[in-house]
């Protein structure tokens, strides 16, 4: 029971902090393996760039996704 309580908890606390912000610019640093979505003229019309954090040594992964609209929110951030 006990498991199950803090399983409800957890998830009410995590769905709220689900939305990813859309920056305007490419972060200059990013943890291995995190996502940054970046609005940027590079993608075509109602896509986003997707920019992918890696390992010393390694370029990181670009790549233009679609996004539904309830995934991301717009909001001003600044590098």
């Amino acid at each position: 029971m006990r498991i199950l309580v803090s399983v409800l908890l957890l998830s009410a606390a995590v769905l709220p902090c689900s939305a990813q912000t859309i920056l305007k610019s490419e972060p200059l640093m990013l943890a291995p393996y995190e996502v940054a979505l970046v609005q940027t003229a590079f993608c075509p019309s109602g896509r986003v760039l997707k920019v992918t954090g890696a390992i010393r040594g390694v370029s990181r992964k670009r790549a233009c996704v679609a996004l539904p609209s309830e995934t991301a929110s717009l909001a001003t951030a600044t590098p």
